[in-house]
């Protein structure tokens, strides 16, 4: 009966696998092991990796293998491995932070293998500076640094432009910051800044366009309120060396990013120089 049973497990694996296939271009499946231990772990593990059109996760909760189907041209097991470690699931690859394992119903607390938290802290001492790797790593931590510091400061350029009323300018320095956001490998980002990114560079991306697209101070004012916002959820998650001050204007009632605690507000310029305040202080 057992052995029936697997048979028919794997059947099912097969057939969703296949159909998953059909939905997403240029399809790859690879398995790897997901731990948990209910099929409400179940729902969260393929909830948090799968994404529409681009990747799908089948886990099986007797087993604890998922097949992971995915599009090889715009994503990769890593990036779906983190999504579900972020959601309290250990893989073979990723640990799961602790606050967000013990965020889990009491359930789905799977029993975490002291041999996963070995190898993942055996890798975390690598790339704190194992000789082996030490070269490489801090290569790749500085790629980390600077990918989403120059895109910092592009914004606090364009913010300058607008606070000076200078639509010219601001078309430009939109410009140079949609170069930055499409010059940011997703892969190569911590945890935390590569979740953070993938919900806000779509719109962050269309709305910086926008802007490098009209001379009408106006609109570009307008689109800055919303990309002042995903740019303060990418900062509250990325270590930069010098504080940043989230300031407040309240006749638009919008947010802005600055360098200096001094309020220059950019939706008004000169006429209201100093109308806001700062609000919060992210370090």
């Amino acid at each position: 009966m057992k052995s029936l049973n697997k048979s028919v497990m794997a059947i099912t694996l097969l057939l969703s696998v296949a159909f998953t296939n059909a939905q997403i271009k240029n399809a790859k499946t690879e398995t790897v092991k997901i731990f948990g231990n209910c099929g409400m772990c179940e729902t969260t593990i393929e909830k948090a990796g799968s994404l529409n059109k681009l990747a799908s996760v089948d886990w099986d909760k007797d087993t604890k293998m998922a097949a992971i189907t995915y599009d090889s041209a715009k994503t990769n097991p890593d990036e779906i491995l983190k999504r579900i470690a972020l959601a309290g699931y250990d893989s073979e690859k990723f640990l799961a932070p602790t606050d967000a394992f013990n965020t889990l119903p009491g359930c789905c607390q799977y029993e975490r293998e002291a041999k996963v938290a070995e190898k993942m802290e055996m890798s975390s001492m690598n790339t704190m500076g194992g000789h082996d790797n030490h070269s490489d790593v801090s290569v790749t931590t500085k790629e980390q640094v600077n990918q989403l510091k120059l895109v910092f400061d592009d914004y606090f350029l364009l913010k300058d432009a607008l606070v000076k009323t200078d639509a010219s300018v601001a078309s430009m320095k939109a410009k140079e910051l949609l170069t930055a956001i499409a010059t940011v490998k997703m892969e190569d980002l911590k945890m935390e800044e590569h979740m953070a990114w993938m919900k806000v560079y779509k719109e962050l991306g269309s709305d910086v366009k926008s802007i490098s697209e009209t001379q009408d101070i106006k609109i570009q004012r307008d689109f800055f309120k919303s990309v002042s916002k995903n740019m303060y959820e990418l900062m509250k998650v990325s270590k930069t060396d010098t504080p940043t001050y989230y300031q407040y204007c309240p006749m638009v009632k919008a947010n802005w990013l600055s360098k200096e605690n001094e309020v220059k507000n950019p939706y008004y310029g000169s006429k209201m120089m100093s109308c806001g305040k700062t609000v919060e202080t992210i370090k």
